[in-house]
């Protein structure tokens, strides 16, 4: 059985290792999806030429692979990282690439006419950006980053196999030592799917509030006439966005 001794040791300095590889590869995923997707839109055909290479290569490339040949390979290279740097880097770039479709899908989906009345009020292509169609396709991009960052939690599990004590690692410890695989690992998904509840949990509260900062009213919500008013709102953030940027 569990002792105290082992959970104070391992398991919950497992956890908050895990939450911290978890929010360090979100930052730097974070960052890659931003700038690769944004990179792919634009007007310099060798800028996007370079974004699409960085999208199509570390799509099609295994997490678990990547890390190995950081952790295992680049020291041939003269550059040693950590176990847990070398865990974030793989996983932030690779899932980075992911994100980036995110934020390209969701920038083109925002109404041309949106765009168009950025260029009439002869704002520059940053200005359009960060006050038109980047407010607008924030709150589409919530509900997939939610997702994805779900699976950057579960990918976190990866990290184990190079030593970092994340709680899979810990687990695997407290099992070899006791022999008992059910419930060792029925703990385990209990914890990821706690873990991956609350973020869900954050992650709709930031959704509610993109979407109110866009004038959007919360999808359960109705209308005088019975229907839900995020058709409304919709409209009346398109409105506001059209004619009244400043």
């Amino acid at each position: 059985m569990m002792s105290s001794e082992f959970l104070t040791t391992w398991f919950l300095p497992g956890i908050w290792v895990t939450v911290q590889v978890t929010v360090y590869a979100a930052a730097l995923g974070a960052a890659v999806s931003f700038g690769i997707g944004l990179a792919r839109g634009s007007r310099h055909w060798i800028v996007r030429f370079l974004a699409g290479t960085y999208f199509e290569v570390f799509r099609g490339m295994s997490a678990l692979v990547l890390m190995f040949w950081m952790f295992f390979a680049l020291p041939l290279f003269g550059w040693q990282l950590v176990p847990m740097w070398a865990g974030v880097s793989a996983l932030g770039l690779t899932y980075g690439a992911y994100g980036s479709e995110i934020v390209r899908g969701s920038l083109a989906a925002v109404a041309p006419a949106q765009k168009e009345a950025g260029i009439a009020l002869n704002f520059t292509r940053r200005q359009r950006l960060r006050l038109i169609e980047l407010p607008q396709a924030w709150p589409a991009m919530v509900p997939p980053f939610n997702n994805l960052l779900i699976e950057l939690l579960k990918g976190t599990a990866l990290v184990s196999v190079i030593t970092v004590a994340d709680m899979t690692f810990a687990g695997n410890l407290l099992r070899l030592g006791t022999n008992e695989t059910t419930p060792v690992y029925t703990l385990l998904l209990v914890l990821y799917f706690v873990l991956a509840f609350l973020l869900t949990r954050g992650m709709r509260l930031l959704e509610r509030r993109a979407k109110a900062g866009i004038g959007e009213l919360p999808e359960k919500s109705a209308g005088p006439t019975g229907r839900p008013g995020a058709r409304g709102g919709s409209l009346r953030a398109g409105a506001r966005s059209a004619g009244g940027v400043r």
